[in-house]
């Protein structure tokens, strides 16, 4: 059975990513995309068993970056995270998939996945003090199987405190490092979309 198993994600077409013009790397005019890409007409919900094998469809990834003044959250990936190909790897994102369970009153539209974005970051970190949300950029990596069925929303969190504290086994070596840090030392253990972000956002 898969590890998966009943769990239902939101996907996008491939070929809706083409036409509205697939990219690779950060994409920061973000809203035309949004629009499309949130508009019920055009997503719905798969299996994810089925979804992470199938580049054929695009699954929409929130991924939050989490700023305290000038130092960005980081932490690397343990072996307990869904994601088998991403471990030991370093990240600067927090990301997730919208399920069923995030359905507000616009059925698979902006307030479901803004309300997936805030179940994902509760769900995995425990934050002390308020927070600002920003979407910012899109992400987009076709060079492996992980990024061939993902489709990044980056979103940047800036926070009142550093008080910040992993909710789950996945994420070990939490702390805040400098972009001076991220760009030298850390980066080559990056994943490729905190590479990205690293690159284009810092």
């Amino acid at each position: 059975m898969s590890k998966y198993a009943g769990e239902e994600i939101l996907v996008i077409p491939r070929p809706l990513f083409d036409q509205l013009g697939s990219f690779q790397g950060i994409e920061t005019d973000i809203f035309r995309y949004l629009e499309a890409v949130l508009d019920p007409a055009n997503n719905f919900f798969m299996d994810r068993g089925l979804a992470e094998d199938d580049p054929t469809h695009k699954q929409i990834i929130p991924y939050s970056l989490f700023r305290f003044e000038d130092r960005y959250l980081h932490y690397y990936r343990g072996k307990s995270g869904g994601e088998s190909r991403l471990h030991a790897k370093g990240s600067i994102g927090i990301g997730g998939h919208i399920n069923p369970i995030d359905e507000r009153s616009d059925p698979l539209g902006r307030e479901t996945y803004l309300a997936g974005v805030e179940r994902e970051v509760q769900e995995e970190l425990k934050i002390d003090g308020g927070h600002k949300n920003k979407m910012v950029a899109l992400l987009n990596d076709d060079r492996d199987d992980v990024g061939k069925v993902h489709l990044g929303v980056v979103h940047i969190f800036e926070l009142e405190t550093d008080q910040v504290f992993s909710g789950e086994d996945s994420q070990a070596d939490l702390s805040f490092k400098t972009v001076a840090e991220l760009k030298g030392e850390l980066y080559e253990s990056l994943e490729s979309w905190s590479q990205f972000c690293v690159d284009r956002l810092l």
